[in-house]
């Protein structure tokens, strides 16, 4: 028995592997220092095993079977001691998973934190799960776990859920901040929160960690807290709401003032082709409706209201501007001269040769008294002059014109 004891125990120190037992955990560390020489180490596929001395890390052998000599391994001759004449390396074996560990629950208060919307203070809670993978076997070890004996992996992860918390809260607070909501909305953002808490975990990658994927997980708060945000959200929707309506009050004004303004340059654009191809000048245009506006006025009114007399005197009033608009246009649509008074009689007019008042025929000017030149009158069939006095033209017999009558035609060349 005693060979075969030897034999057995020989061989279990020349094998150095990870135990099958003990294959889930993230760190497993060998638990003898003394490795003899030529000992074959196993390391798995989803895994690498770092060497220490004396608290400093020597080497790291990847993936494989490895034969410990220093002629395969050049790290090991830092290992070799003198005491056992170069046969027995001494060394601290870690073996680290370096594949994504999946489904790690996390959960708990993340701790006070201002809700950036409404301004309360609130302390959040958050349940889920994640994947985490080990990125930096070396600074996993050196970092965080320490050279210690090998733990479960709740001991490990427990030190990385708490930073993990830690940055849910700071990435909750920008996020909502950014997209102008409350936490209380913050499921709204599950997309983007899950992509942020990977993206924003800056404490992990210090130890050698990274969440690679964040599971189904939940953000929930007291009774109290939640109370507090539903009245502090009720507050600022309805103030936004006034905003709104009077915005969309406003923007109605501004529709309104923008057509009328729009019906102003419509006609000023009409009124301006007028001017230019028809009245020739604006006094004519202005005559012109007052002309019109004395028709719609006689239109309205009628015979009803303001009698004969009314409608007489709109007749006048129109018949006289109808003149003035006539004078305009004969005269190359000058203005009338200055100081010129409309007398507003129906019936033929003359024109006072010194102060050039227009008023119906008279033998003195109405406005300065100056002597008014007696009206020729010619004969509508030869163009001859006739006497103020006659019934008949002295050149061809035709019957003159009705006293008070409108003039005759100029003689040609006259």
């Amino acid at each position: 028995m005693g060979v075969f004891d030897f034999v057995k125990q020989g061989v279990q120190e020349m094998m150095i592997a990870r135990p099958d037992h003990l294959k889930n955990l993230i760190v497993y560390k060998h638990p003898d220092q003394n490795v003899p020489m030529y000992s074959q180490l196993t390391v798995d596929s989803d895994e690498c095993a770092v060497f220490f001395k004396d608290g400093r890390v020597v080497g790291v052998l990847p993936p494989g079977r490895h034969t410990l000599q220093s002629s395969n391994i050049p790290f090991l001759n830092n290992l070799i001691t003198s005491v056992t004449g170069g046969n027995v390396f001494i060394a601290e074996i870690f073996f680290v998973k370096t594949s994504p560990i999946f489904s790690v629950p996390f959960g708990g208060p993340i701790g006070d934190m201002l809700d950036p919307l409404t301004g309360e203070q609130v302390t959040p809670r958050i349940f889920g799960e994640f994947s985490v993978v080990v990125t930096d076997p070396v600074r996993f070890i050196v970092g965080y776990v320490g050279q210690a004996a090998a733990r479960d992996n709740d001991a490990v992860l427990g030190w990385v859920k708490g930073l993990f918390l830690n940055g849910v809260r700071t990435t909750l607070g920008e996020l909502c901040e950014v997209e102008g909501k409350s936490v209380l909305q913050s499921m709204s953002l599950r997309q983007k929160l899950a992509a942020q808490f990977i993206a924003k975990c800056p404490d992990l990658n210090d130890i050698g960690v990274k969440i690679l994927q964040m599971g189904d997980y939940q953000i929930n708060f007291s009774d109290e807290d939640k109370k507090r945000l539903q009245d502090a959200n009720a507050e600022i929707a309805k103030a936004q709401r006034a905003v709104k309506v009077k915005q969309i009050g406003v923007a109605g004004a501004q529709a309104e003032a923008q057509a009328k303004q729009f019906e102003l340059d419509q006609k000023y654009q009409q009124d301006a082709r007028y001017v230019q191809n028809v009245a020739g000048n604006y006094q004519n245009y202005a005559s012109g409706q007052a002309m019109i506006g004395a028709g719609q006025g006689m239109a309205t009114h009628g015979i009803g209201e303001g009698g004969v007399a009314g409608m007489g005197m709109q007749m006048a009033v129109g018949m006289n501007m109808a003149g003035n608009m006539q004078q305009g246009m004969a005269g190359g649509g000058g203005a009338a001269p200055a100081g010129s008074a409309v007398v507003a009689h129906a019936g033929p007019q003359t024109t006072c040769a010194k102060c050039g008042a227009r008023q119906a025929q008279g033998k003195f000017c109405a406005e300065c008294g100056t002597p008014l030149a007696a009206m020729k009158k010619f004969c509508t069939s030869c163009g001859g002059e006739v006497a103020p006095a006659a019934k008949f033209c002295a050149g061809c017999g035709t019957p003159a014109i009705a006293a008070g009558g409108p003039p005759a035609a100029a003689p040609p060349g006259g």
